[in-house]
């Protein structure tokens, strides 16, 4: 349950015998994103297979509910396997299955200890999968987003679900 308290008070400036009411302008400008404010996001995800069953509940449990300012949101797919962030939305999915590009030694980055796989091949969002854990997870990133939320991610993985 979210609780916010609002205070509100004047600020006057000068001195007493200048007093004539003005107040301070103290707005804050845009309020920041909620997560009860965001749609459930529909998520298309693969059929769970016995090595998703049996890996991904654990990594679903530890997923932050927060990720670099973004707040979690619902997600609406046919398993509990995915996750999402924001909007435009940071999108995981565990249990993908592996990569149509993927060639063994090429296009790969480790990052904190998980090794990544990159398809930058759709206009509308970036693919990173994690393909050394014992099922390959994926985080689709908007076309404007860098890597940040995949290093978010990477700790959580490494901690999470055991390398091949």
């Amino acid at each position: 349950m979210l609780v916010v308290v609002l205070v509100l008070t004047t600020v006057l400036g000068g001195d007493d015998a200048d007093d004539d009411g003005a107040v301070a302008d103290v707005s804050s400008g845009t309020s920041p994103q909620r997560a009860e404010d965001l749609p459930p996001l529909p998520v298309e995800v693969p059929a769970p297979t016995p090595e998703a069953d049996a890996n991904c509940p654990q990594l679903m449990q530890v997923l932050p509910l927060d990720l670099l300012g973004d707040p979690a949101r619902l997600v609406d797919s046919d398993t509990p396997y995915a996750a999402a962030w924001g909007d435009p939305a940071v999108v995981l999915v565990c249990g993908v299955p592996q990569p149509a590009g993927l060639v063994p030694g090429e296009g790969l980055f480790t990052i904190n200890g998980v090794t990544w796989y990159v398809d930058q091949t759709d206009p509308e969002a970036t693919v990173w999968t994690a393909v050394d854990r014992a099922v390959y997870v994926e985080v689709s990133l908007p076309p404007d987003v860098d890597s940040a939320p995949v290093t978010a991610l990477s700790d959580v993985l490494a901690a999470t679900l055991p390398a091949r």
